[in-house]
Formats: structure tokens, sequence, C-alpha cells
């Protein structure tokens, strides 16, 4: 699915999937292998790969872990 990720007004990092109409913000994050494991303020892990664009706001490829 794709997300956008960005920066909120506290600076912290954020996730909208719009199919969803889901703004999260990001609590951890862990490095597995070649994708980073984000976890949400509701309780969902998206994984991303680890080479995601420094510049913010972007929107990229992500998978939702069970």
């Amino acid at each position: 699915m794709k997300v956008m990720l960005r920066n909120n007004e506290a600076g912290k990092l954020e996730v909208y999937v719009a199919k969803k109409d889901l703004e999260e913000e990001v609590v951890s994050q862990k490095i597995e292998g070649d994708n980073k494991i984000l976890t949400l303020g509701n309780g969902w892990e998206l994984s991303i790969p680890k080479d995601q664009p420094e510049k913010l706001p972007t929107t990229i490829e992500a998978k939702r872990l069970d």
C-alpha cells in the first residue's frame, strides 16, 4: 500500500494511509534485514525499505505486517 511519511507539527514522524484515511504517529522503529519496521500509535506494524528517501514528506510503498 502507498503511504506518506512526514513530520508532524511536533517534529515526530507520522504516517498517512490515504485508502484507510488513517493518520498515525510512529511510536517505534527497528531494522530487520533490508527493511525498517515502523510501529504506529494504533498498533499497526508497517515494513518499508530501509533505503527510503531522507527528504520528507515522501510517498513510498509499505507492507502491513500481521
